[in-house]
């Protein structure tokens, strides 16, 4: 299954630039576990441990993964997946 990845700016660096990547898998714990296969590095930035960071927010189609079923949300072929840092500050 064919899913898009958008990536923020503060992560670019780690996809080459991208702004947008291919990546494959059913639920949103198997698409991020592709795009850490295909780039390694962003893994420290949406996870400590094996738990998602608190800060990063995953839309799959403009909704919120949280009020869904989370990691285990079921993507469709075709879906867009946005990974949306929290912003904090004053």
């Amino acid at each position: 299954m064919s899913v898009t990845v958008e990536i923020p700016s503060p992560m670019r660096d780690l996809t080459d630039g991208r702004t947008r990547v291919a990546v494959e898998g059913a639920t949103v714990g198997a698409v991020l576990a592709d795009l850490v296969a295909r780039h390694p590095a962003i893994r420290a930035k949406l996870y400590d441990g094996e738990k998602l960071r608190h800060y990063i927010n995953v839309l799959v189609n403009d909704e919120d993964v949280r009020y869904l079923d989370d990691l285990d949300t079921v993507v469709a072929d075709g879906a867009v997946v946005a990974l949306i840092p929290a912003v904090a500050g004053g």
